[in-house]
Formats: structure tokens, sequence, C-alpha cells
């Protein structure tokens, strides 16, 4: 055995035949520690920027290359995008390369399923497509190949050098492998992708839930929905537009790009769900703004019917107080003595009118205050017209707010007191509502004769007395002097 080795071994000087074997070893070794090496690194990671980032990296290391271009294939749009590169910084370019399979040497590699190499001037090339903000032509050589999973292109990428190269077809076949393994990373990373979509659009329709059954108010709601939208959609701006044309909680700036997904409640459009962006909306996007805008019409509904709900108890609520009023008023009038019937029906209905006043208030303000000075302004009208009175009124209204309960008692004390001053008074009354010292002061005032007798005798005044005294925790005080002037002051909180 010693012997033959020796007998086969080359001689001093010539040429060994196992040398070109031993260089095709080394390589293929070298090659088969790359792909295993760049397989490792693309599979490190599910994040689809960071595979296809790492791919280009690899790649041109493996190869020895100046640059790589990683280019997805967009099939909605039939176009590969450029998303990743080695050598240019791609999220510094102001618009990313696009191109058609067959469009370039990269989109023919794509079209034909198969490499394309050129040794030098590949900017010379036929095939040659440039790019404005895209150094191609600076590179002399070029290799791309398809990124194929089981022949379906996921994209394309291509190494570059700056000088002439003629790439071998081991380095060929190196890449090819490397390009298969890649597209097999890249449909997990969009999987992947897909999952974290998915699961973020999930927590975006819990929030949105959560929300809308948390919440007995209707502006919550919508403010909580238009919100979520923004968050995750990633918009710039977004807002609820009713059926009635009225904007609900709009937020943020208007986009360059605008979806108007309808809200729709049993087969009726009920508004429109509007979000904004400066980029395109995908097609996720826009299922998640649909699932959204579903949930913005339940939110709507609900809310209405929460408030129609609540609005019914409250009008019950101040009916049967206003009724329990009247009674009282009634059933006080009923036992007072030598009351001419007319004129106790008289009264009667303008008490009516002063609680009527106060309730119209209340429900054009859709609130629990009412503005003093409004009220006593629309009640001096009503009641002058009641009265057929021809005497000069003048009134100086504040703005007065006080609670709806509180108002409807100020309204029968108004009410009184202004009748029996246009009714006994000379032929000028004044009003006066104001505030002093942080207290409500009502001042009714006529020109007449004054009173005769003890001041506060009478049904109406009585009324006005426990009125003043019980609902307003206030002091009525009368001054006989040219005239009745009648002075109301209670606490305005």
């Amino acid at each position: 055995m010693l012997e033959y080795a020796c007998a086969a071994a080359a001689a001093p000087g010539e040429p060994s035949e196992r040398a070109p074997y031993n260089r095709a070893m080394d390589e293929s070794a070298r090659h088969l520690r790359l792909l295993t090496e760049t397989a490792a690194a693309v599979n490190s990671s599910l994040d689809l920027e960071e595979v296809l980032a790492l791919v280009a990296r690899k790649v041109a290391e493996a190869l020895e290359a100046d640059a790589c271009f990683v280019y997805l294939y967009d099939e909605r749009a039939d176009e590969l995008v450029l998303r990743a590169t080695h050598g240019t910084r791609v999220e510094e370019m102001t618009r990313r390369p696009k191109m058609k399979p067959g469009e370039g040497i990269t989109g023919a590699a794509a079209e034909a399923r198969e490499p394309i190499m050129i040794a030098s001037d590949a900017h010379l090339d036929p095939r040659f497509k440039t790019f404005v903000n895209l150094p191609e032509d600076e590179y002399q050589s070029i290799l791309a190949v398809p990124i194929l999973a089981r022949e379906t292109l996921e994209g394309a990428l291509n190494v570059r050098t700056r000088r002439p190269r003629v790439f071998s077809d081991g380095e060929i076949e190196l890449l090819l492998a490397i390009a298969s393994q890649v597209a097999q990373s890249i449909e997990h990373a969009k999987l992947y992708a897909a999952a974290q979509r998915r699961v973020e659009e999930l927590e975006a329709l819990a929030r949105i839930s959560e929300a809308v059954s948390e919440s007995l108010y209707l502006e919550e709601s919508l403010e909580a929905i238009v919100k979520t939208t923004m968050a995750a959609v990633s918009a710039t701006g977004a807002a609820l537009v009713l059926e009635d044309g009225k904007i609900a909680w709009p937020e943020g700036r208007a986009g360059t790009f605008a979806v108007r997904t309808p809200l729709r409640w049993k087969r009726r459009q009920i508004g429109e769900l509007v979000a904004d962006k400066d980029s395109a909306f995908t097609d996720d996007e826009r299922a998640l703004l649909a699932s959204i805008a579903h949930h913005a019409a339940v939110a709507l509904e609900h809310g209405r019917a929460v408030m129609r709900g609540v609005l019914a108890q409250e009008i019950h609520h101040r009916v049967k107080n206003n009724l329990q009023t009247v009674a009282s008023l009634l059933r006080l009038q009923a036992r007072a003595v030598g009351v001419d019937p007319l004129r106790a029906l008289d009264d009667s209905v303008n008490r009516i009118l002063a609680i009527a006043a106060v309730h119209e208030v209340l429900m054009e303000r859709h609130d629990d205050d009412v503005d003093l000075g409004e009220l006593l302004e629309r009640l001096r009208k009503t009641l002058v017209q009641g009265l057929a009175s021809d005497k000069q009124v003048h009134a100086e209204l504040g703005s007065v707010s006080l609670a709806g309960h509180r108002a409807t008692a100020l309204a029968l004390v108004f009410a009184e007191l202004f009748q029996n001053a246009i009714e006994h008074g000379g032929g000028a009354v004044r009003i006066e509502l104001g505030q002093r010292n942080g207290d409500v002061v009502l001042a009714i005032a006529d020109d007449g004769g004054g009173m005769k007798g003890e001041p506060g005798q009478g049904t109406g005044l009585s009324i006005v007395r426990a009125l003043v005294r019980d609902e307003l925790r206030g002091t009525l005080s009368l001054e006989n002097e040219g005239g009745l002037r009648a002075e109301v002051v209670f606490p305005a909180g």
C-alpha cells in the first residue's frame, strides 16, 4: 500500500491531477457553508422586513458582491417592488422602484423563472431598466434569479459588482439555492405578518366592543371608535359622519387618500366612517375599516336606544312632577275663599303656561340647565299675549343658568308677580334679572298705586312665598313706594 501511494504521487514540479478536484471540493464546501449560514440567518426571524434585510446582506457577503437588491412580487398589482438592498439604503428613497415581470433584467429573470447573468456593461443591455433614485448603472455585472416557492413567484433578487465579473455555474447554483430557501422564509414571514395583522385587528375590535358595552354615553363610544380607527390603520385623521350630515368626533387631519365606509343598520345607511392617510389603503386595512364600521353602526344605534330610554324616563319624571305641581296649585286655589272662578281659571292657565315654557326650553337645549334670561323673555311674551295688555314692558335680562327643577319654581314665581304687575300696576312694568354677590336677583316693578293694606296677602303671593322659600331657598321682599317692587333673591348654586 505504501508503494502504491508513492507511485501514484506526482513527481516534484509536475502539475497535480487532484488540484482542480480539490479546488472544486473547496468551492462546494464553501458554498454549502454559505448556504447553511444564509439559511440560518434568514430563518432566525419571522419579521418580513428583517428577513429581507438579512437576505440582501448575506447574499452579497456569500458571493462577495458589491450590492444586492431584493424584490417582492405584489400579485394584486402584478409588480415587483424593491423591498431590501445591500449597498444602497432603500428606506432613504422617496419612491420605491417597481417593475412588471419582464421589465428590466431582474424582471426578465422573474418572468422566465430562470437566472440571467451579464458579466460586463449590464446597463447597455436592451433589457436594462433605469430608475432615477437607484444607481444601478454604476455596476458592471449582474446576476439575477427568481425567488420561487413551489413554482409560485415570490420575488426576485440580483447581485452586482462594480468590476466586470463572470459568475461561475457553482455561484449561480448557490444563488438559486439561496433564493429557494429565501422563498420559504418569505412565505413564513408573510404568514406571520398576516397573523400579526389579524391579532391587531381583533384587539382593535375588542377595544371598540369594550368601549361600546361599558359606556352609556353615545359621545364616549363615538370618540373611542374614531381614536381606535386612527391607531388601527395608522390614519392621519378619522371621523364619523352621521346621516344628518353632522360630523361626530373629527380627529387629526386630512390625508392624500381617504376611505369612506358606510355604517349600515338593518339595511339602512345611518352614517359613514371616514379615514385619511398619506399613503394608499391596503385591502387588509379596508377590510378592517369595514369591520370597525359595523361596530360603529351597532354602537350608534345602541347609544341612540339608551338615549331614547333615558330621555323617555326624564320626560316621564318631569311631566309627573309638573302635573303634581299643577295639582297642588289647583288644590290651593280651590281652598281660597271668595275667589272669582274665572279669575282662578285664568291664574291656573298662566301657571301651566309657565311650567310648559320651562319644559320647552329644556327640550330645545337637551340640557338639565336653563338660561333664565331666555326663559323669562319667552314667558313674558306668552303672558302679555294672554293678558291682552297694552302696557309698556321694559326688560333687562342677564344670562343666568339654573337647574331645570329650580327653573320651574322661578317661572311660577315670575308668572304670579308679572301678572300682578300687569293687572294692578300703572302704565309700565320693569323686569330685571341679574346676579349680585353670587345670588340671583329677579325684580319686577310697576308704577301703579301700590298695594292696599298688608303686602303679601292673597293666594298668588302665598304661592310665591312658598316657592321662594322651599324651592329656591331664597327671600321675597315687597316695597310699596311709587308703585310695587317685588324682589326675589336666591343662591345661584
